[in-house]
């Protein structure tokens, strides 16, 4: 077993000068760019010390994340299942990690830095046309970003349809949760939960009154 630095860098190569020369403190055009265009973020947070950390899923329309100068991102947040792990890590440590992802690109964008909660309307007014205006925005300070190489994506050819499994690979999401809860509630089929799902996608399209 691995148990420290020194035995840890016996085992691999020092990083190439790209490796550690590509790492930026603010975002350049490539950067926002490719903020723009990315429809889907992974959001990791760290929480109370000793608590286990926490990555997210984010998605919308591509430009759902906001970029207002090079050293600052604006991410909404949208209706979830309400367990707020991400907030509530952030109100405890505001370190935050992001990284982005665009259909088709192997690439991917990795941006570190720290995080606030934003609720003046200055901020929530920015997304006002979106289609749902959120209650809050996580407004992250950018301190390193970097486009991550390709290799990942290469690996696991995650954007080409015939290597994906078939859906009935898996048991239906009512399925597992069900088996997971222990519980003797009515199974719910695929379609009634992807029925649950437009409904509650729809809302978000409702402007509050």
């Amino acid at each position: 077993m691995i148990g420290t630095l020194a035995e840890l860098r016996t085992m691999y190569a020092a990083p190439g000068v790209r490796a550690v020369g590509k790492q930026l403190a603010q975002l350049d055009a490539h950067c926002r760019r490719f903020i723009e265009l990315s429809p889907f973020c992974v959001v990791a947070s760290a929480g109370m010390p000793g608590s286990l950390l926490d990555a997210s899923p984010r998605g919308g329309v591509p430009g759902f994340v906001k970029v207002t100068d090079e050293r600052t991102v604006l991410l909404p947040d949208s209706g979830g299942n309400n367990r707020l792990d991400t907030l509530e890590n952030l109100l405890a440590d505001p370190r935050i990690a992001l990284i982005f992802m665009v259909p088709g690109v192997d690439e991917t964008l990795r941006i570190n830095g720290t995080a606030r909660l934003r609720d003046e309307p200055v901020f929530t007014d920015l997304f006002a046309q979106e289609r749902q205006r959120p209650k809050l925005v996580i407004e992250v300070q950018v301190q390193e970003a970097y486009l991550h190489c390709a290799k990942a994506f290469m690996r696991s050819e995650l954007w080409q349809p015939d290597t994906w499994p078939a859906r009935d690979a898996l048991p239906t999401m009512g399925q597992m949760i069900r088996d997971q809860m222990r519980a003797d509630a009515v199974l719910e089929s695929d379609a009634e939960t992807l029925a649950r799902y437009r409904a509650q996608l729809a809302a978000e399209r409702t402007p509050a009154t």
